[in-house]
């Protein structure tokens, strides 16, 4: 087990969809800084599309905090026709377990965190859970149909053609394998006396995607199979991304963080209502029990 004694004044902060390729965003990547030198980060995705970018932004903030703890995004697991690295899949996802690796950042693939500053002891659990086009759009009961019926729109993830699942037939079913073994692995972790803060991309519950402009894009925001696992598991707070719709909802009594910073013509308009970063522990005490 991963613990360390930070001071009182350290703290658990959150973000996502840095899109730190994007020239615009370099002067976001700037201003995420820690507060003291126990501060830790959780990065729950979407940090770049190439590989070089990926690795040098995070060994950026690994310089910066004294603990990183990051999660894929679909970005991340795109293999782009210019990037130098044409690994695909499982291999593209091992690959970036390494380059996180060599940077001292923690992945779905290490040992769970445990943070025991402020507002702890809470276990950090980063999941790597992809979509199965099971967060099906109002009036749809069908994935296979609610999909071809979306594609036809022309306005759909570009994951279509950037994101293989190889050796997987399917997304679908390297969603399914990812399923399992972040089931078993949260079965063990699971502890009455130390809370989980689950980490996602994709939103673990359907109901954050209901603000989406484009209802019939839920079908690449996650996957039914995730959604008790807020109430099956000891869990404190859930962390998410993938939106670029920074907001908190609660959900059992649990409150749902998605903590994107998103492309500069969205947080040129909304901002970042709950700061730059958001804070995990010590809890906001301005954050009460209501669904949003």
């Amino acid at each position: 087990m991963d613990i360390f004694k930070p001071s009182d004044e350290a703290r658990l902060f959150a973000v996502s969809d840095l899109h730190s390729s994007v020239s615009d965003n370099a002067f976001v990547l700037d201003r995420i800084q820690p507060r003291t030198g126990d501060d830790w980060l959780i990065v729950a995705g979407d940090v770049a599309e190439q590989l070089a970018d990926i690795a040098r932004t995070l060994r950026v903030l690994a310089g910066r905090f004294a603990k990183v703890i990051w999660t894929p995004g679909n970005h991340e697991l795109w293999t782009q026709p210019g990037d130098p690295v044409q690994l695909r899949g499982v291999a593209r996802y091992q690959r970036l377990v390494e380059v996180c690796r060599e940077a001292g950042v923690l992945t779905p693939e290490d040992e769970y965190p445990v943070w025991t500053g402020p507002g702890g002891p809470l276990r950090i659990a980063p999941l790597f859970v992809l979509y199965d086009y099971s967060f099906l759009p109002d009036g749809a009961d069908d994935p296979a149909r609610a999909r071809a019926d979306a594609l036809a729109t022309d306005i759909y993830f570009v994951d279509e053609h950037l994101l293989d699942p190889d050796p997987y037939p399917t997304r679908e079913a390297w969603c399914a394998a990812r399923l399992t073994v972040s089931e078993q692995r949260l079965a063990q972790a699971d502890d009455p006396a130390v809370p989980l803060v689950l980490v996602n991309h994709f939103p673990l519950v359907q109901e954050p995607t209901r603000a989406l402009w484009h209802r019939h894009l839920s079908l690449w925001c996650g996957t039914v199979g995730t959604a008790d696992w807020h109430r099956r598991f000891n869990v404190a707070q859930v962390v998410y991304g993938h939106l670029h719709i920074p907001r908190v909802t609660w959900h059992d009594g649990v409150p749902h963080h998605e903590v994107s910073v998103g492309y500069p013509r969205e947080w040129r308009r909304h901002g970042h209502p709950h700061g730059l970063l958001r804070r995990i522990a010590p809890r906001e005490p301005s954050l009460s029990g209501s669904t949003g």
